[in-house]
């Protein structure tokens, strides 16, 4: 937060603060008190930095979906093959109940609450999966290009596959209380990823 004015830093403290409680509470589970609690702000401080609650929401939303980009670029742009990139992912799904973000995967979240109800937010949540499937299709293309993958391995198809298993696996196990299921899952979908592995040239 350094080079941050005093009200640039008080407004991160408010998204920062909210976004947990949204994570856990939900979109319309999360109330303006709730925010207030937790900040030990006044209604008057909160919003000089947001217009209403819905602007406040849209806010929270946007750096939720921003954060968990940020987290699985960061996982994918990593060093190595990509396959072995593509296994970084895997690895940093396995774990359910230790999610990177308090309350699970924001944007599976939100695409439960938001499907009729938020339309704009709605709308955020398929740009994002758009942009998280376009990240795992990318790697298994140049995975393809640079002969460790089959010229057989469909990246649009396996990319979705991935991304689907991974969302509705997180959220299955959470309800279950084990990370068990989620492990046998990324075993299968990395099994399955070998199997169009080409050998590596010495």
């Amino acid at each position: 937060m350094n080079g941050m004015t005093k009200a640039e830093r008080t407004k991160q403290f408010i998204l920062e603060t909210a976004a947990t409680i949204y994570n856990e509470k939900g979109l319309a589970g999360t109330g303006v008190d709730d925010i207030l609690a937790a900040t030990q702000l006044t209604k008057g401080c909160l919003y000089s930095h947001f217009e209403n609650k819905e602007d406040l929401t849209l806010q929270v939303a946007d750096y939720l979906l921003k954060k968990t980009c940020e987290g699985m670029k960061k996982v994918l742009g990593g060093p190595g093959t990509a396959k072995e990139k593509i296994f970084a992912y895997l690895d940093f799904c396995k774990t359910p109940l230790r999610p990177p973000i308090q309350g699970g995967c924001p944007t599976f979240n939100m695409a439960v609450e938001s499907d009729d109800n938020l339309p704009v937010i709605k709308q955020k949540v398929s740009e994002a999966l758009v942009k998280s499937q376009k990240l795992l299709a990318g790697l298994l293309t140049e995975g393809i290009r640079k002969n460790e993958f089959k010229a057989s391995l469909d990246e649009e198809a396996f990319s979705f596959k991935m991304l689907a298993a991974t969302e509705g696996g997180t959220v299955i196990c959470r309800s279950m209380n084990t990370n068990k299921p989620m492990q046998g899952l990324i075993k299968s979908l990395k099994e399955e990823l070998e199997s169009y592995s080409l050998p590596v040239k010495a």
